[in-house]
């Protein structure tokens, strides 16, 4: 299978000049670049002097380049054709989408198509967020909001340009809309290649990192929650004040940084949340709501992931998914000594976070 990176990022966020690197530096691997061409700052004119009809040019550095005018699933089948009949080379390919474009449909190509399914391994969406105007692009722009939450990397460039309390609010900011996902300051002048490639964010694996200082604003909420009265059992009280702290959310992150207090000003569409037990779940129950769910609010998740602690089964269940189409699995043993528990994490537009938290809530044993 070869694995596909798909590179998104607003107009202006650096897109162009990490291809360039891709297409012309010494870095030894043989990688296929899909441009799609409508975005306003492709790299043609920059680097590549071509005749129309040539839709595949070969790069000095081994690594190909392919402007696609139409369907994204034919420039895949037209590579795969090609490298089949020995005309052209590579072990990875990497999709540029325009500036403008959500992501979503891009990914979900590589669960829909048949033939690019066999053939392709979507491994990461690297989104790229440009320093000094991340800030206002998100706020002008769903889009932005949506490339940041599909997101299983976040490059932010441009930082050398913007104060570290400015840096750290933009990061601040995007950890409330995608937890998941790794932030990293590039500077693509030295940006390692391997950073973007070989993340395996779409394996469905045990591995769910969420960021440590999201989950302590959680746990802030969570202690907040206390005083609600929902002391009856501990995860319905984990799940209820998750949802009574909207502001906590922000706040529970602020302490001892009282020069950044206006974090909570930004009411993003996108945001995430955690659902996380001791208990197990009842797996019946639990097909049945997530399904209602996905059925109702799918278009609106874009992406959710877990490990979860089933009855009747003593290994952990993993799961994820992007927009409505889910995968699951059985993962590793829990180990001696280990507490079986369940951490879910939704990443979506406007979600109804108190009925998703409940209706878990509601699938435990």
């Amino acid at each position: 299978m070869t694995p596909v990176t798909i590179l998104t990022g607003f107009l202006g966020s650096g897109k162009t000049t990490l291809l360039k690197r891709i297409l012309t530096e010494a870095h030894g691997m043989k990688i296929a670049v899909i441009e799609n061409e409508f975005g306003e700052e492709n790299i043609d004119n920059d680097i590549l002097v071509q005749d129309n009809a040539e839709q595949i040019v070969q790069m000095s550095n081994g690594c190909i380049c392919c402007t696609i005018r139409g369907d994204l699933v034919q420039a895949l089948s037209d590579l795969n054709s090609q490298r089949d009949a020995g005309s052209i080379q590579f072990d990875r390919v990497v999709i540029e989408t325009t500036g403008l474009a959500n992501p979503g449909p891009v990914a979900q190509t590589f669960f829909i198509d048949d033939e690019v399914a066999d053939t392709y391994r979507l491994d990461a969406i690297i989104t790229l967020v440009d320093a000094k105007h991340g800030q206002q692009q998100l706020d002008q722009h769903e889009v932005v909001q949506r490339q940041v939450g599909f997101a299983d990397r976040l490059f932010i460039t441009k930082a050398d340009l913007v104060t570290p309390d400015a840096l750290d609010d933009l990061k601040h900011r995007l950890t409330h809309m995608n937890p998941r996902a790794p932030q990293q300051v590039v500077d693509f002048g030295q940006a390692d290649l391997k950073q973007i490639f070989d993340i395996h964010g779409f394996n469905l694996n045990d591995k769910l990192d969420i960021d440590p200082d999201f989950l302590a604003a959680d746990e802030h909420a969570h202690d907040h929650g206390h005083d609600h009265g929902h002391n009856h059992d501990d995860a319905h009280d984990h799940a209820h004040c998750d949802h009574d702290h909207g502001k906590c959310d922000h706040e529970g992150h602020d302490h001892g940084h009282h020069h950044h207090h206006h974090h909570a000003h930004h009411d993003d569409a996108i945001k995430s949340f955690v659902f996380r037990s001791e208990k197990q779940f009842d797996p019946a129950k639990l097909e049945d709501f997530l399904g209602s769910i996905l059925q109702v609010y799918g278009e609106r998740l874009l992406r959710y992931k877990g490990v979860l602690n089933m009855r009747g089964i003593d290994r952990r269940v993993v799961f994820q998914g992007v927009h409505q189409m889910m995968g699951s699995d059985v993962g590793t043993k829990w180990q001696p000594g280990e507490t079986p528990n369940t951490k879910m994490v939704f990443i979506g537009a406007e979600l109804p976070k108190d009925i998703i938290l409940q209706g878990l809530e509601r699938c435990l044993v």
